[in-house]
């Protein structure tokens, strides 16, 4: 299945972050967040760093692409994980052989946990007033 690379494009979510991944040819070394390197971006931390470098690390094909990543909303953390979802459908899109290899290690399945929402006459969303017998 041959794509133009203006259709490469794919999204990915987690709790409030969401990340939205252009594939572009290139030499498969260029990541680029909102702008900036993956690792400028990312801080440098490793904990974040590697869910994305480990998706990309998968395509090792004569084909190389770069990739222009936008995330916005949540933290870090889960900017970090929408872009691995973003990348890897991407990836698979491109490379279809590459979906059960994608699916057998979880980076294909969207993390649904949100924050649950606060409840009237609690204080969070389970925490209740302190209850005093007397």
């Amino acid at each position: 299945m041959t794509h133009s690379l203006s259709d490469v494009v794919h999204a990915g979510g987690r709790k409030n972050a969401r990340a939205r991944v252009q594939l572009i040819p290139g030499s498969g070394t260029v990541i680029t967040v909102n702008g900036k390197p993956a690792s400028v971006y990312f801080q440098e931390n490793a904990v974040n760093l590697q869910p994305i470098l480990a998706a990309y690390d998968m395509i090792k094909t004569e084909t190389q692409y770069d990739a222009l990543i936008h995330v916005n909303g949540g933290g870090l953390n889960a900017q970090a994980q929408a872009t691995r979802l973003a990348l890897c459908k991407a990836f698979v899109e491109v490379f279809p052989n590459l979906r059960s290899y994608f699916k057998k290690r979880g980076f294909l399945t969207r993390d649904a946990r949100i924050k649950e929402r606060r409840k009237y006459g609690l204080k969070k969303a389970r925490k209740a007033p302190q209850f005093s017998k007397r």
